[in-house]
């Protein structure tokens, strides 16, 4: 599911996510800190929409939502099983279930690396080496929990 952006609107938003304060922000786009506020604002909204529709077409039912950040931890009905459905700039809306997998036998173990890794690097969230993605998962999700 594509997340409805204005362009600028969400590089203020990850500007924001990566720590710049508004007035940063405003400064490096040569506009008032009232716009960046009210920018910020729009695309809050916008997130939080988006997270809450992805949760609600994959059943997943919402245990925490945090917008600025960009995720939503819940629990899969059909799966019983954690899921956590996040921003990411590079990758788009993805969600995520917690399981134990056979990664090694994947196809998609490429992917799945790139998708964790990247995400952290965009969050600035460091993490432990491994070859793991259910093990990378499980420990960024946990260091993700502790933000929100």
């Amino acid at each position: 599911m594509p997340l409805p952006l204005n362009e600028r609107q969400f590089a203020f938003w990850q500007l924001r996510r990566g720590g710049l304060p508004n007035i940063q922000i405003a400064d490096r786009f040569h506009i008032s800190r009232q716009a960046v506020s009210k920018a910020l604002l729009a695309m809050d909204r916008k997130v939080e929409e988006t997270l809450l529709e992805m949760a609600q077409a994959n059943q997943i039912e919402v245990e925490r939502l945090n917008a600025e950040i960009g995720v939503l931890f819940g629990r899969s009905v059909p799966f019983d099983a954690a899921a956590i459905v996040f921003v990411s700039a590079d990758h788009g809306v993805q969600v995520w279930y917690e399981h134990e997998g056979d990664c090694d036998a994947c196809p998609r173990y490429t992917r799945c690396i790139e998708l964790l890794w990247g995400y952290a690097d965009e969050l600035g969230i460091t993490l432990t080496k491994t070859d793991d993605p259910t093990r990378l998962a499980d420990e960024l999700f946990a260091k993700l929990r502790e933000m929100v």
